[in-house]
C-alpha cells in the first residue's frame, strides 16, 4: 500500500497540482525555519506578457521618478494577503487599465529565495486601455507595439528575452499550462522529483520519514544560500543522502508551484524536476547508492506514469528557472 503513495504524489505533481507541505526533509543547518513574510524577509514580483493576434506586445510607460517615460512590461510587487494571480491582475489593471487572466507561468526568476519574480503569459478579458489622460503614479499610459519594433527607451532590456519566450510558447508550447495552486505554505521550499534514468527505466528519490513521499527541501536565508540561489537547497538535500563528487545534478525546471497568501501564509513550494547522473556513466545502469535510511530510489513501473516522466525529461518540458 505504501508504494501507492509516491505514485499518487508523482501523478499529481506531473499534472501541475499542488500537495500540502506537512514538513521539510532538509533545512539549513543552525537556521530556525521562521515563517516567511512579504515586506519582511521576502519579495515576490509578478510580470505579465501580452501578445495579440497582430504580434503586438502590451507595454506600459513608467511614471516612477527613476525611470519616468521608459517602457516596460506590466509588473510590480505582490502585496500581503494576495494570491499570485490576484497580484498579477491588480498590477495589470493599475498600470494598463485592462482586466486579465493568466494563461501560464512562462518563467521563474530568482536572486535567492528572498527575491522571486513570476513571469506569466496573460490575455486581456476586459477593461479600457490606459491613455495619457489617465496618467497617475502607477503609469503614464499603456499601448500595443509591434514585437519586432518596441518603443524606446526601455526601462531594462531583460524584457526582450521574456517577450521572445512568450512568442515561442505561442508558436509551440514548450510545457503544459502551469498556474499557481492555492495551498498554504509557511516557508520557501522545493518538492523534488529527483530522477535517475537508464535506457527506458526511471527511478525517483523518495523520502521515508512518515509515509513515503517526494522529498521537500527548505530554502535558507544565509548569505551563501542567497548567493547560490534556490539550487543550494536542492544540492543540500541530495548531499545528505548521495555522494555527489562523482555525480552531476541538473535542475531542469518547474513542474508547478503553490502559494496561498492569505492568513499570513506567504511561503511558496516549487515542484522541481531534477536529474541525477554519473559523471562517467560507463556501464552504470542502477541509481547511485543512498546513504542512511531517510531516502530510497523508487523504480517507476506504472506504464503511463513512466512514459509521462520520461517524456518530460526528454523534452525538458518544464517552466525554466533563471537567475
Amino acid at each position: 500500500m505504501a508504494a501507492e503513495v509516491p505514485e499518487a504524489e508523482l501523478e499529481a505533481v506531473l499534472g501541475g497540482q499542488g500537495l500540502r507541505v506537512q514538513s521539510c526533509d532538509s533545512g539549513p543547518a543552525g537556521e530556525p525555519q521562521a515563517p516567511v513574510r512579504l515586506r519582511r524577509n521576502v519579495c515576490y514580483v509578478v510580470l505579465a506578457v501580452f501578445l495579440n493576434e497582430q504580434d503586438e506586445v502590451l507595454l506600459i510607460q513608467e511614471a516612477k521618478r527613476e525611470c519616468r517615460g521608459a517602457w516596460y512590461l506590466p509588473a510590480g510587487r505582490m502585496e500581503p494577503g494576495e494570491t499570485i494571480v490576484q497580484a498579477l491582475q491588480r498590477e495589470v489593471k493599475e498600470e494598463a487599465g485592462l482586466d486579465c487572466e493568466p494563461v501560464t507561468l512562462l518563467s521563474l526568476e530568482e536572486r535567492g529565495p528572498t527575491w522571486i519574480r513570476f513571469v506569466f503569459l496573460a490575455r486581456p478579458t476586459g477593461g479600457i486601455l490606459k491613455t495619457s489622460k489617465e496618467a497617475d503614479a502607477e503609469s503614464l499610459q499603456a499601448g500595443w507595439y509591434p514585437r519586432v519594433s518596441l518603443p524606446t527607451p526601455l526601462r531594462a532590456h531583460d524584457i526582450l528575452h521574456l517577450v521572445d519566450l512568450a512568442a515561442q510558447f505561442c508558436r509551440q508550447a514548450g510545457h503544459p499550462l502551469v498556474l499557481p495552486q492555492e495551498l498554504p505554505c509557511s516557508v520557501v521550499c522545493q518538492r523534488l522529483v529527483a530522477t535517475f534514468t537508464s535506457v527506458q527505466t526511471v527511478w525517483v528519490l523518495v523520502g521515508t520519514v512518515g509515509i513515503p513521499h517526494l522529498p521537500i527541501t527548505a530554502c535558507g536565508f544565509t548569505p551563501m544560500e542567497q548567493r547560490g540561489g534556490i539550487k543550494v537547497a536542492v544540492l543540500r538535500l541530495l548531499q545528505e543522502c548521495l555522494t555527489l563528487h562523482n555525480l552531476t545534478v541538473d535542475i531542469k525546471g518547474l513542474l508547478g508551484l503553490q502559494h496561498l497568501g492569505r492568513d499570513q501564509t506567504d511561503g511558496i513550494c516549487l515542484n522541481v524536476l531534477v536529474t541525477v547522473a554519473f559523471r562517467n556513466p560507463g556501464i552504470q545502469d542502477e541509481p547511485p547508492k543512498v546513504r542512511g535510511e531517510k531516502y530510497f530510489w523508487w523504480k517507476v513501473t506504472e506504464g503511463d506514469l513512466q512514459s509521462q516522466l520520461l517524456q518530460r525529461l526528454q523534452d525538458s518540458s518544464v517552466v525554466p528557472v533563471n537567475r
